[in-house]
């Protein structure tokens, strides 16, 4: 399409200019709308994880709209068991973690302990940052549901902004209710759309576009569920390791570590903030310090181990994906343009990018072939 002996005419770089023109100004207003469009985008991301259980409940049941019936009595009873079990302790957690960050900024006898373990200038630097204010009011917040609020505040400030005063619970479920309800009607016409949308594109250009879409979803099938697969596992096998070695935030540290794994290789990132948790378990505990960082690095190793041993040749195969640095290029730069919504449909739309540039730019009619991870 670029690529080609065509000569750059004046009317040629004009539509080039123009689509170059459309497409920043799509950018401009997915991002001025981001807030609302946030709650859609994660209903179609459930819908499309989703959707295979609703298929295989309706193989059984024979009816779509009573397989989305079971599939979200399902998912909600997995939701609310998950969130009986969990929230409490990561109340528990943050409310722990908030008296240990008191003492360490003020004169007891975990400060004192802390100033003869550790190198003068770490114990320092540690204590500054520890005694910002919003360091110190973050762990103040023992309710789980004043969490929820706050996150939710930050995350989607166009819509929970009138979240104030006696309503504020009554509204902290405005945006799941949202969200439900989206995930509800997206799977109604889920295989509707899947059917119907190819008579919508011209006949000129059906074939070439099915085709493309249809490389694209391979590439979603092969990979991204795989991988979300994956996460769930990692987030388990991490919160219960740091559980069990006795770290703050334990249920916390292993979520966010258990997430990054979206990006291969980028759970190391969780090792800083593991270190620091478990430099503060040795100085609560009096164990030794490398004791404490003896087994949780055994964690990392384990949940390593079973991630390239056992969970991907099981589950991803030999599935091709994006790499490490194209996946996190990729989440800097939706993220920076598009904010959470950009988070949200980073990967996807990486993948959607780069089979338009296989297919159409270069002409290749191939399978993917992008680096293994």
């Amino acid at each position: 399409m670029f690529m080609n002996d065509q000569p750059y005419s004046f009317d040629r770089i004009v539509r080039i200019a123009l689509g170059v023109a459309l497409v920043w100004g799509l950018i401009k207003i997915l991002g001025y709308l981001s807030d609302v469009l946030v709650p859609f985008a994660v209903a179609l991301l459930l819908a499309y994880i989703l959707n295979p259980l609703v298929h295989w409940i309706q193989n059984w049941v024979r009816h779509r709209g009573l397989a989305i019936g079971l599939t979200m009595v399902f998912f909600v009873l997995a939701l609310v068991g998950s969130g009986w079990v969990v929230f409490p302790i990561i109340a528990q957690e943050v409310s722990h973690m908030g008296h240990l960050l008191s003492e360490l900024v003020g004169n007891s006898r975990l400060a004192a302990a802390a100033a003869e373990r550790l190198p003068a200038n770490v114990w320092q630097a540690l204590r500054e940052y520890f005694a910002r204010p919003e360091v110190q009011d973050f762990f103040r917040t023992d309710s789980f549901i004043a969490m929820a609020q706050e996150t939710l505040r930050r995350v989607l400030p166009g819509i929970m902004g009138i979240i104030s005063g006696t309503f504020s619970l009554i509204m902290a479920l405005v945006v799941p209710g949202v969200v439900f309800l989206y995930l509800i009607f997206l799977l109604m016409d889920f295989q509707k759309v899947r059917v119907v949308w190819k008579e919508m594109i011209p006949p000129l250009y059906r074939d070439g576009v099915v085709s493309f879409v249809e490389e694209f979803e391979q590439a979603m099938n092969q990979y991204f569920r795989g991988q979300i697969t994956i996460v769930g596992i990692l987030c388990v096998v991490f919160s219960t390791g740091f559980y069990l070695v006795g770290l703050p935030l334990s249920i916390l540290l292993g979520l966010l570590v258990g997430v990054l794994n979206l990006v291969p290789y980028l759970q190391l990132l969780g090792v800083i903030p593991a270190v620091i948790l478990a430099a503060i378990h040795a100085l609560e505990t009096g164990q030794s310090f490398w004791l404490v960082l003896g087994l949780t690095g055994l964690v990392f190793t384990v949940a390593q181990i079973l991630q390239d041993v056992v969970l991907v040749p099981r589950i991803l195969g030999k599935a091709m994906g994006l790499s490490p640095a194209v996946m996190l290029l990729s989440l800097s730069i939706w993220g920076k343009l598009l904010g959470m919504l950009g988070l949200l449909i980073a990967l996807p739309m990486t993948c959607l990018v780069l089979a338009y540039y296989r297919r159409l730019v270069l002409a290749q009619n191939v399978e993917p072939t992008l680096p293994e991870t």
